[in-house]
């Protein structure tokens, strides 16, 4: 397997500009799954790309244990599949991942975002605010990942005084997916002007502490999003 995470072939140094300096910081399982998810989300790993653990440990310079954690991590969020026969690759974006993970989040977060409208202090909303912002920036500058990374937080901050720590953690469960999605979506057409719209518009719903607006709007969004993926990659028949 050649992995060319910079464009030029294999070899570790591309992969290596991903992972903080000089030297590991937390677990090397942690840095190793952080690596490889933004590696995946910036397209540098593509879907369907075989994962090897020996040539992952290689690149990356640790033992094969943190790597395999990783990749077990990374299967639990969907970012990888695991085949009996094929071994772990890069997930591929199906129309049946589309329809579950948007089914699944249609249900859970438009209703913890309602609970959040409630619970949420002046500070949390200015938190929410400032992600927003920063996120139309990566947006302008055409960053997608940064872009997606962010927007992640920005729902992650709405959902998260939901005052249910389980319903966080399914939420939290779907946001690589999600991302995923996002990515691929916008690689084939530029919404997240849009997207950016209909966030401000939820945001004045949490901000108003008016929990039925927030739920329609966040569910409105999330239709739309879902309808605009499918078009995206012709999935409608």
């Amino acid at each position: 397997m050649t992995i060319g995470f910079d464009g030029s072939g294999g070899g570790g140094t591309g992969l290596q500009r991903l992972l903080p300096a000089p030297a590991f910081q937390g677990s090397r399982s942690q840095v190793v799954a952080d690596a490889i998810r933004k590696a995946i989300l910036s397209g540098k790993l593509v879907p369907g790309q075989p994962l090897v653990e020996r040539e992952l440990s290689e690149l990356f310079g640790v033992s094969k244990t943190p790597v395999r954690e990783a990749l077990i991590g990374l299967v639990g969020s969907g970012l990888i599949d695991q085949s009996q026969y094929r071994g772990m690759t890069v997930q591929t974006v199906t129309p049946e991942l589309v329809r579950s993970v948007y089914e699944t989040r249609d249900l859970l977060e438009p209703a913890a975002i309602a609970m959040s409208a409630r619970n949420m202090t002046d500070a949390d909303i200015e938190e929410a605010g400032r992600l927003l912002e920063e996120a139309a920036e990566r947006g302008r500058q055409g960053d997608r990942t940064e872009l997606q990374l962010l927007n992640r937080r920005f729902h992650r901050r709405l959902y998260l005084s939901c005052g249910n720590p389980l319903l966080c953690r399914y939420l939290d469960g779907l946001q690589d997916l999600v991302a995923l999605i996002a990515i691929a979506g916008w690689a084939q057409k530029k919404t997240w002007e849009g997207e950016h719209e209909e966030h401000h518009r939820i945001m004045s719903a949490v901000a108003r502490r008016d929990p039925r607006e927030a739920e329609h709007e966040a569910r409105e969004h999330m239709n739309r999003f879902a309808d605009q993926m499918m078009e995206n990659f012709d999935l409608k028949g």
